[in-house]
């Protein structure tokens, strides 16, 4: 009888163990991933900032097109 429990206590001190390993590995993995998505989050931001600034740019350039373009046809029209 006492062999008998010694023997379940071991297979599930054993169980334990396992388990504890596999969570440590989740946790560790879990870490892992979250610095990943962090590093991702941060490249996003970049460029969604590098994006604005040449949309900003885009609209200067059109912006002065337009002048441009509006100071040639006056110019067309003096002669």
């Amino acid at each position: 009888m006492d062999s008998e429990i010694l023997d379940l206590l071991k297979t599930i001190n054993n169980k334990l163990d396992e388990h504890t390993q596999i969570l440590r590995f989740l946790e560790h993995a879990s870490e892992f991933h979250k610095a990943e998505i962090d590093k991702v989050n941060y490249t996003v931001a970049r460029i969604e900032g590098e994006v604005k600034g040449i949309r900003e740019g885009l609209t200067a350039v059109e912006m002065i097109t337009s002048k441009n373009w509006n100071d040639i046809s006056k110019l067309k029209s003096v002669k």
